[in-house]
């Protein structure tokens, strides 16, 4: 099963986004780590932009060894973006997390979380309602667990840590988490992933945690249609709903489908699953799941294949109803390339008009780009595509957001330009 995990996002590359013309508007606690200094080439550099799709500012977090961004997110109050990914150095791999000047790109602050077996790698990062704590999850080497589920809270101000949570699942290792969301209240933080079951393969592992203390309230697990392997991707939270996408078996089809699955916020009880198989009943990866603003419907995207005798994969996108999980449309994107578009992330814009799906897409003879895609919430309507190319040796996107205040779209991943940085870019939606 092919998640995006951090061999993906570290592969080669010095960090270099520019933008592209948008045409239209996304447990026990381990002792808490001193802060440390870290590097940054540039303190970001903010540009004039007038029309829709113009950079606003691009800034690079300097790794001291290998590293790479896997998510950003934006404060509710669009004054801060944070960026969280992980760094290598002397041997050992760190969660790093970043938090810039939603304007201007400066850095604010950056926090670095070492785990009990110096191994560790963020996954997404979230921030609470009222802006004042970020979580971050991941995962981490535990001692003597193997790897386990690793959340960790920050002061959203001053990068001081928090709390830190672990989930080891039954005990026996094999546990990665993939996503974070805050409920809208900030009461609880959902963390969901992927964990070794009873029957030695792998569940979704749905975590609710206490915002304020990291105290786990309860555990969901989903064992799919079959025995097979499966991992959770993406979880969001509306109202009393939580929301969590990934790929399982299919059973019969011995392949992955889409799985999404509704629990109730309050117990983690289900409340309902559906299931995508795509055309030719190849593997489909589900990574991502937004909800809208109203909280009546829920995004889903990733990738399936085009057909039984291809192996060539689309961006797919499905919208659900949140309360029942009926089906109310879905879109595909084929990119230039005409081979492999894997979607990555999924946002929505503040009004809930707007539906952006980001990842990486085959170009015309130069490899992989950024490609951005915005549709109609409503109908899957697509708007508009934008592209990225780089220095055209190659770029993908893994994360994008949206400011819930100024309707900013911030994208971050890679651009193959001879090192390996984090880079985000600010896009006027």
């Amino acid at each position: 099963m092919s998640y995006i995990t951090r061999a993906c996002v570290a592969a080669a590359a010095g960090i270099a986004l520019a933008a592209g013309g948008v045409t239209g508007a996304s447990a026990s606690a381990a002792a808490p780590r001193a802060l440390q200094a870290v590097t940054v080439t540039g303190a970001g550099t903010s540009l004039a932009a007038t029309s829709p799709g113009a950079q606003l500012w691009a800034a690079r977090y300097d790794n001291t060894g290998n590293g790479g961004a896997t998510s950003v997110a934006v404060s509710p109050d669009g004054k801060t973006a944070f960026v969280t990914g992980y760094t290598t150095a002397a041997g050992a791999e760190d969660y790093a997390t970043v938090a810039y000047n939603a304007a201007t790109g400066a850095q604010l602050w950056a926090a670095r979380y070492d785990s009990p077996s110096n191994n560790g790698a963020a996954a997404e990062v979230a921030v609470s309602p009222d802006s004042k704590a970020v979580f971050v999850t991941g995962s981490s080497l535990g001692t003597p667990t193997g790897e386990d589920y690793a959340t960790v809270a920050y002061n959203a101000a001053t990068g001081a840590q928090l709390w830190v949570a672990r989930y080891d699942g039954f005990g026996s290792g094999g546990n990665y988490a993939h996503s974070v969301a805050v409920s809208p209240n900030g009461k609880t933080v959902l963390v969901t992933g992927e964990s070794i079951g009873t029957n030695n393969g792998y569940d979704y592992a749905t975590v609710a945690y206490n915002a304020a203390t990291g105290a786990q309230l309860w555990a969901s697990r989903y064992n799919g249609a079959s025995n097979g392997d499966r991992g959770a991707n993406s979880v969001a939270v509306s109202g009393n709903t939580v929301f969590v996408t990934g790929s399982s078996y299919g059973g019969s089809t011995a392949n992955y489908d889409y799985a999404t699955v509704a629990y109730s916020a309050a117990t983690g009880a289900q409340l309902w699953v559906k299931r995508y198989d795509g055309p030719g009943s190849g593997d489909d990866q589900a990574y991502s799941v937004a909800v809208s603003p109203n909280g009546k419907a829920v995004y889903v995207t990733g990738y399936t294949g085009t057909s039984s005798t291809t192996a060539g994969y689309d961006y797919t996108t499905i919208a659900y109803s949140a309360a029942t999980g009926a089906q109310l449309w879905l879109a595909r994107y084929n990119g230039p390339g005409n081979f492999t578009d894997e979607a990555y992330s999924v946002a929505v814009s503040p009004s809930g008009g707007t539906v952006y799906v980001t990842g990486e897409s085959a170009g015309t003879g130069d490899g992989w780009d950024c490609a951005t895609v915005a549709y109609d919430a409503a109908t899957g309507a697509q708007l508009w595509v934008e592209r990225y190319d780089g220095a055209g040796l190659g770029s993908k996107a893994f994360s994008v957001a949206v400011s819930p205040t100024a309707g900013t779209v911030f994208v971050t991943g890679y651009s193959v330009d001879g090192g390996s940085d984090y880079a985000t870019v600010a896009y006027n939606g």
